[in-house]
């Protein structure tokens, strides 16, 4: 910035010691000198962002313009990755000599669209990847393209799923403690976070996150617990959500509903159910009277028919 600023006075004041036409040149070429300051270190270090779900094909342009129209056969074709050779094409003709191990069999140049297809996507892919173009005049190669790209590779996380941590009836005042977790997506989640909904009104909460990375795969499990207690007579549902950042949005799991009954409404239960089992017990009595009374009476009337006789 201090060079700049340096030049462009240097500039201005060779404009106070020269002749009006004169200055007007210069003034152009000050100009020029700005924009080319300004505007071509930022052409210079563009990078197009690639994306690419994981074990699917990333898809690397070169994003050449070929305003010649030169034809492939004329060019020789570099990717890389840091030191390593990603793909080569030779004159038109894909060449393996020089590949990285790790690439071989994973690439494929589409020639028609100048853009290199890397198979089966991995974490470890992620990086910036270098497209360089070389055209050979009067038997020397010379650079005449570069473009870079970063690759960013993406694994979905499983819908978070909701546990509750204790076995048994949980009764009102004692603490429901849940778990919830997310497994095998990249890259690192943000945050969990619980929503808990009762009487029409939700509230947020926000807990410590346990986010660990598996040492082979570099996928992410995410896992976040909740310990609150419910209010009795009132159904509560408790949801939980994972945030992946502000391109990828959220997960959220499948709500899960507690209802807890409060000590009236059993004592309510067992007021109603105690009448209820005597009244049932008192006609079951009755109908063993009836049914006993109704077989004397036919027992009678089958002995008075056989005095008869």
């Amino acid at each position: 910035m201090f060079l700049l600023v340096r030049s462009i006075l240097e500039c201005f004041a060779a404009c106070e010691t020269e002749s009006l036409e004169k200055a007007i040149s210069i003034m152009e070429v000050c100009i020029f000198f700005l924009y080319a300051m300004i505007l071509l270190p930022g052409i210079a270090a563009s990078v197009h962002q690639v994306k690419s779900f994981l074990n699917h094909t990333a898809y690397l342009s070169c994003y050449f313009p070929n305003s010649q129209k030169t034809d492939i056969k004329d060019l020789r074709i570099f990717w890389q990755k840091d030191d390593e050779v990603v793909h080569e094409v030779y004159y038109g003709q894909e060449k393996h000599d020089n590949l990285s191990p790790k690439y071989i069999n994973r690439t494929k140049m589409d020639m028609d669209k100048w853009t290199l297809q890397l198979l089966n996507a991995e974490i470890v892919d992620e990086g910036q990847y270098k497209c360089i173009i070389q055209q050979t005049e009067k038997g020397s190669p010379r650079v005449i393209h570069t473009s870079e790209c970063l690759l960013n590779v993406i694994a979905n996380y499983s819908q978070p799923e909701i546990a509750q941590l204790h076995g048994g009836e949980l009764k009102p005042n004692e603490y429901l403690n849940l778990s919830c977790s997310s497994s095998g997506g990249y890259p690192k989640p943000k945050q969990m976070t619980w929503l808990i909904s009762h009487e029409n009104k939700t509230r947020r909460s926000m807990h410590h996150t346990d986010i660990s990375q598996d040492a082979v795969t570099k996928l992410y499990n995410v896992t976040s617990k909740l310990s609150i207690t419910v209010p009795a007579n009132t159904l509560t549902n408790i949801s939980c959500l994972l945030h992946l950042g502000e391109q990828l949005g959220s997960l959220v799991s499948v709500p899960l509903g507690i209802e807890i009954q409060g000590e009236e409404i059993k004592q309510m239960k067992i007021n109603f159910f105690g009448p209820l089992i005597a009244v049932i017990v008192l006609i079951t009595i009755l109908l063993g009277f009836v049914i006993m009374k109704k077989n004397r009476n036919t027992s009678s009337t089958d002995q008075n028919v056989s005095l008869a006789v």
